[in-house]
């Protein structure tokens, strides 16, 4: 990944993007070319010796039974924004400036594991759903649908592992504005109703 020095993501970027609940593209190279699908996961950092990303997909999907060859990726991708130059500051003091696109982004690299063990697969979709659901007022649970349509779904699913070897982490986020321009971007992105990418560039500045 192309990464500038001032865009490097820090250690609490990189754990936000982690532990951030959403879904990760697992890019995997086989024998029969490139394999990519875009997966829920959850991050176990007790796995391994950098820790690992935990999903699963539809028995159906051959990117589980088709042997990975090498690393296989995971790319995470947090809030991105267009950034219009009509927010700096600096547009009004000289206007040497132009359009942007501000992101976050994780790629993480490591060894796929797969788990068709029932116990395994349900104790995932457990914690999957247990995080996704932490910020609502009634969570569901698991425990909420019945047993055994919850045991024919599960075997309708592979577990997945990815057992993190590297990562490369980038938050381009306005650093190398000046800071009466960052104050531009986050004032544009609320006024247009993206406060995730707004709260992102306060934190980086």
């Amino acid at each position: 990944m192309y990464t500038p020095a001032h865009f490097e993501a820090g250690p609490d970027a990189v754990q936000d993007l982690l532990t951030r609940p959403g879904a990760a593209t697992l890019v995997t190279t086989t024998s029969h070319g490139l394999l990519a699908t875009l997966l829920p996961f959850v991050y176990d950092p007790d796995a391994g010796e950098h820790g690992a990303l935990h999903t699963h997909v539809a028995r159906n999907n051959t990117q589980w039974s088709e042997p990975a060859i090498g690393e296989s990726l995971m790319i995470i991708q947090g809030a991105d924004a267009y950034i219009s130059p009509a927010w700096y500051a600096s547009k009004a003091e000289h206007g040497r400036v132009v359009p942007t696109w501000n992101y976050s982004t994780a790629h993480v690299y490591g060894t796929l594991v797969m788990h068709d063990d029932p116990d395994w697969i349900a104790g995932q979709v457990r914690r999957l759903t247990n995080v996704n659901e932490a910020s609502f007022d009634h969570p569901w649970s698991v425990d909420d649908a019945p047993e055994r349509y919850i045991s024919g779904q599960l075997r309708a699913i592979v577990g997945i592992e990815l057992v993190i070897t590297r990562i490369e982490a980038k938050t381009k986020l306005s650093q190398n504005r000046s800071a009466a321009d960052v104050d531009g971007v986050v004032a544009g992105l609320t006024a247009r109703g993206q406060a995730e990418s707004a709260a992102d560039v306060e934190r980086a500045s």
